[in-house]
């Protein structure tokens, strides 16, 4: 939080002004002391010392109280997507359409966006059809979703990020396009066992998502064979 406030204020002692911001903080009905956590950082004296932190969230709501024009690119751009999300909230496909204009600026082509907007709805139905059928806690989820990547391309979703060097990233996002086709193919698939066998509870619906992720391997195998023929 200090970083913030040397970057955005002009203030000579900025663990003074955040000392002071942290009350006038409190005045408005938001408190810090709930929101702010300490954790052990490198000061600049090279020593270990405890140091006031905040997630997103907070960060940005913090910076709304920060009476600087340096802050205001920030407020104005938290305006603009507090009022854009209003606009999705009462016209859902707008939020699709900002999404394909994000990945387009990221470089993505047109045919790859497709796929990968056309995945997530396959995803929403997958979800969807777990949430009727009792799954319910994100662990599940995870695990259902793990035995569907693995019957596909014989990795977890995590172990996939490690071959692929990613962190934080989103897997998806950095798939080809013969790599969202099986997941689509994998998750479809798994829908459609569920459906079919109505699935009921954790093991049964795990049972569906090996045999739905096996589908896409087994498509998934075609192919490289394909390719080492060639």
């Amino acid at each position: 939080m200090v970083d913030v406030v040397r970057v955005l204020t002009d203030s000579s002692i900025p663990r003074r002004y955040w000392s002071d911001l942290k009350s006038d903080l409190s005045d408005e009905g938001f408190e810090p002391y709930d929101k702010i956590v300490q954790l052990t950082l490198q000061a600049e004296d090279s020593k270990m010392r405890l140091t006031d932190c905040a997630n997103t969230e907070s960060m940005f709501r913090i910076i709304q109280s920060i009476p600087s024009p340096k802050a205001e690119p920030f407020k104005r751009w938290l305006a603009k997507v507090g009022y854009e999300r209003v606009q999705e909230i009462e016209d859902p496909e707008l939020a699709q359409k900002r999404m394909k204009e994000i990945y387009k600026l990221k470089g993505y082509s047109d045919d790859w966006i497709e796929k990968r907007v056309r995945g997530i709805a396959i995803r929403d139905e997958l979800t969807g059809e777990w949430d009727k059928r009792g799954i319910k806690t994100n662990s599940e989820y995870s695990i259902l979703t793990a035995e569907i990547s693995k019957a596909t391309f014989g990795l977890t979703p995590v172990e996939y990020k490690k071959v692929k060097g990613l962190k934080r990233e989103n897997l998806r996002d950095h798939m080809n396009d013969l790599e969202l086709i099986f997941t689509m193919l994998g998750e479809a698939s798994t829908t459609k066992i569920a459906r079919n066998k109505d699935a009921t509870g954790f093991d049964e619906n795990k049972d569906a998502a090996k045999e739905g992720g096996t589908v896409a391997g087994i498509a998934n195998e075609e192919a490289r064979n394909l390719d080492m023929r060639r």
